[in-house]
């Protein structure tokens, strides 16, 4: 009796270094791939514009490269807690696979899953794909999670190296001949038609897991050698390029570290870059045990900033690039016309919101949720709570990045301001609509309210 495996795809839309897969293939038996748009489970948050936009593109390619094993990826809309074990019953599943979750919402939802589908015979199993650790496999010696990054990191380079990235399964992975509906991706209308303002995240990105693989081995043998000083200019291209990539697991952590850390370049540069890849582990491991993270000041003593109302006009000029500093406005830009924004010019636009227009940071967090392609739910808060100050590892929150200085030492030539901001080298720049001073110092006697004890719970 033919007992087809169903492999639950999410946010590991690839075939290489897929465990799910992988553990599919080992079972023998035919194989259905499932992927599920959940927009009614409790607690799922909806994916932002640019997300959706980019979930169409992963999707196409997905099922390109599973039909060269005679899989048909199978698209079903709906709560997961229904669709999953619908699917498992109408073609008479052995067993259902998936990668690994980590927000809460998620997980209850997976462990539900897992229960009913038991309960009728079904196997189940859960793998290890996104993360190089686990949240419970990296812990303080007294058992609780790590709320400063460096002895985080120490602790996750004490530990063996992530392990190797496992290959495509062999020819040995085969599709399930039996009859099973499947709704047309087109139908999901996850891209803009009306207007169409996703033209620019076009002319930008590349989707899919091919098109993640050559850009990890086009960054390594172009940009890694200088990543260490190059990835603070935003005029010049030194950064991977790989988040996007990440978020929707067309290339597995995994493979990039260990990429990187073979790699033929100077050690302070691989290092540099693996630090990277260990802040988006420690946002996640974050999440985990603080599944508000999107709604809710990590260190609660920040409940007591007295945020003043929200300027509407402030708000949507620095939402538009108008707030008259020309490295925030050329970051907002760039971020509206392609999707993404430099990593430093993100740190400076998310500290202008928040400590120069004393807007709440969920404000922005919301705004970049709904703008970026690579936002998920634990690297987009947690971020937006380190500018604020209100997150794990904050700076003080005295620290303000002051846009006219960050300007003159990273874009000294003007470059990334004359791409995305050309106004700002004429002679009669816009005039600001606030000034850097003394806006500065609200900000602190504002923080003057938050109690200097600062630890996350």
């Amino acid at each position: 009796m033919i007992e087809p495996t169903i492999v639950w795809f999410r946010d590991d839309l690839r075939v290489d270094d897929n465990p799910a897969l992988v553990a599919a293939a080992e079972r023998g038996e035919p194989v259905v791939a499932l992927f599920v748009l959940d927009e009614e489970s409790e607690g799922i948050r909806p994916l932002g514009g640019a997300a959706r936009w980019w979930l169409h593109g992963s999707l196409h390619s997905l099922s390109q490269d599973l039909a060269s094993f005679d899989i048909t990826l199978i698209l079903r809309r709906g709560a997961a807690q229904r669709v999953v074990p619908t699917v498992a019953a109408e073609i008479s599943a052995g067993a259902v696979l998936w990668n690994r979750r980590y927000g809460r919402p998620e997980r209850d939802i997976d462990a539900t899953i897992k229960t009913q589908l038991r309960g009728s015979g079904v196997t189940c199993g859960s793998f290890a794909a996104s993360l190089l650790y686990e949240p419970w496999e990296v812990q303080t010696t007294t058992g609780t999670p790590y709320s400063v990054f460096t002895p985080f990191w120490r602790a996750c380079r004490e530990l063996p190296h992530p392990r190797g990235p496992l290959p495509p399964p062999s020819s040995a992975l085969s599709g399930f001949d039996g009859a099973v509906t499947s709704e047309l991706l087109r139908s999901w209308e996850l891209r803009p038609t009306s207007p169409d303002w996703a033209t620019g995240l076009a002319d930008t990105w590349t989707i899919g897991e091919e098109a993640a693989l050559e850009r990890c081995e086009e960054f390594i043998d172009d940009h890694l050698a200088e990543y260490t000083t190059g990835r603070d200019v935003p005029s010049q291209n030194s950064t991977s390029g790989l988040s996007p990539h990440l978020r929707w697991g067309e290339i597995s952590p995994h493979r990039v570290w260990h990429a990187v850390h073979s790699a033929e370049a100077p050690a302070q540069a691989r290092e540099t870059f693996l630090s990277e890849l260990g802040w988006r582990e420690f946002a996640w491991h974050t999440l985990y045990y603080f599944p508000s993270l999107a709604t809710r000041n990590l260190r609660p003593q920040f409940d007591h900033f007295p945020w003043p109302p929200c300027d509407p006009a402030h708000l949507s000029a620095w939402q538009r690039g108008n707030t008259g500093y020309g490295l925030v406005d050329a970051g907002m830009r760039e971020l509206w016309q392609t999707g993404t924004m430099h990593n430093r010019v993100r740190m400076v636009t998310a500290s202008f919101l928040v400590k120069n227009l004393l807007i709440d940071w969920r404000q922005g967090e919301r705004w970049f949720w709904d703008t970026l392609v690579d936002a998920d739910a634990a690297s987009n808060p947690f971020n937006w709570q380190w500018v604020a100050g209100s997150g794990a590892d904050a700076a003080p929150y005295f620290r303000i990045f002051n846009p006219e200085r960050q300007q003159s030492r990273f874009d000294p030539r003007h470059r990334y301001i004359a791409r995305w901001a050309p106004e700002y080298i004429d002679d009669d720049p816009p005039e600001p609509i606030v000034q850097i001073a003394p806006s500065r110092r609200a900000a602190l006697r504002a923080f003057e309210n938050v109690p200097r004890k600062q630890h996350a719970p």
